[in-house]
């Protein structure tokens, strides 16, 4: 056990490759699991029924929303448990959009390289109800310029929507003061931090947001589970109607189980910020990215603001070699690329496009993040692959 109560290995990763991968989803922590067993279980009961089976899910899913809102310094009343990232942003952003009644268009605001469940909720609002959609453009570091929100606002706006952390990059948008320029307009603000949360400090109501999105298979917690914070007083129509779960804002009964996951999940994440746990993932990363400058000397570069970035994320594109060649020889390596592989023929990634980098270096883009049971060995031997690995695809290369 680390100080942290945290088991030195994971069942999941004990004879797979080196887990780099964290962004993408992380490993359910046992204790999660433990946590939420007797839900699946012995305490079965529907926490809405009126008898004595309903007493323990119910007090478990009050304690599940307390210790979630604890995580990111809200009330328990002010979350809604959603099915998941997704789920939550687009109640977010759809049900400010359609509980909003004016005689113009709608306006939304977004950035170029947001989360895609964010920017196919928008292009579905402009599909379907004629909602008018801005593109904040972002800079080469992927951080976008408050005066262009400033800018941008018009009396029409009824949301805007940008993600605390970039889910390829890791960059840390100035969500504060975004908000804060919003908010000046008499406009509201989202934020997806599905990313974030668990990562770094959260605190929603200092932030000056209006909603925000949490995932729980990116802090530890079970796939198909996530949540909602809605600021008391704001209005949203519902996703899901039904029989007035969550607030009326999300109708069906209540995956206890996993609600408990996602709050025991939100307990540990604070624990591990309080003593100190993001100072170890970033010594950690930075050392990742000092070892393959110095086996790569002058072939790498970061993708990404070097401080203003999540602890655990390192975004690099390695010259003169693609990223999915280079993974492929590098089968010990679990890691992800910044490109979408439609087809046969990968393509750039968006964000990376979006920060005005040129499609051979988005191509060579490689995103290494690190977690809970990444350690100091993990690092030297994943460095040392990635280094042999490039070798070898440059080697391939027509």
């Amino acid at each position: 056990m680390d100080n942290y109560g945290v088991t030195s290995h994971h069942p999941g990763l004990a004879d797979g490759p080196i887990y780099l991968d964290y962004n993408a989803t992380t490993p359910v922590d046992p204790r999660v699991a433990e946590a939420a067993l007797p839900y699946l279980t012995t305490h079965f009961g529907n926490p809405s029924s009126g008898h004595a089976y309903a007493e323990q899910p119910r007090r478990a899913l009050a304690e599940a929303r307390q210790q979630l809102a604890g995580l990111i310094g809200v009330q328990p009343a002010d979350i809604v448990f959603t099915a998941g990232g997704s789920e939550a942003d687009n109640l977010a952003i759809r049900g400010t959009a359609l509980a909003r009644d004016q005689a113009a268009p709608a306006q939304i605001i977004t950035q170029a390289s947001e989360h895609p469940a964010v920017l196919e909720t928008c292009r579905a609002l402009r599909r379907l109800h004629g909602v008018q959609v801005r593109y904040l453009p972002v800079d080469g570091d992927g951080r976008i310029d408050p005066a262009a929100l400033a800018e941008a606002l018009t009396p029409n706006t009824v949301l805007v929507s940008i993600m605390a952390a970039n889910n390829e990059t890791g960059v840390l948008q100035p969500i504060t003061e975004l908000a804060g320029i919003a908010h000046a307009r008499g406009v509201l603000f989202h934020t997806d931090a599905a990313q974030a949360a668990g990562k770094i400090p959260i605190d929603a109501r200092a932030w000056g947001v209006d909603l925000l999105t949490i995932a729980g298979h990116k802090m530890y917690a079970p796939k198909g589970i996530g949540a909602l914070y809605v600021r008391a007083g704001v209005q949203l129509e519902p996703l899901v109607y039904g029989g007035g779960q969550e607030r009326g804002l999300r109708a069906g009964t209540e995956s206890v189980a996993l609600a408990v996951a996602l709050g025991a999940a939100a307990h540990l994440a604070r624990t591990e910020l309080d003593a100190g746990g993001a100072d170890r993932i970033r010594s950690l990363r930075n050392l990742l990215h000092h070892q393959l400058d110095e086996l790569l000397p002058r072939r790498v570069q970061l993708n990404g603001h070097r401080d203003q970035r999540l602890p655990n994320t390192l975004n690099i594109s390695i010259t003169g070699v693609r990223s999915d060649d280079l993974l492929a020889a590098t089968p010990g390596i679990a890691a992800a690329t910044g490109s979408a592989c439609h087809t046969e023929t990968p393509e750039p990634s968006p964000v990376l496009l979006a920060m005005g980098h040129d499609p051979g270096r988005a191509l060579s883009a490689l995103r290494l993040t690190l977690g809970r049971w990444t350690t100091r060995d993990d690092v030297d031997q994943a460095a040392h692959q990635i280094a042999a690995g490039t070798l070898v695809a440059q080697a391939a290369m027509p």
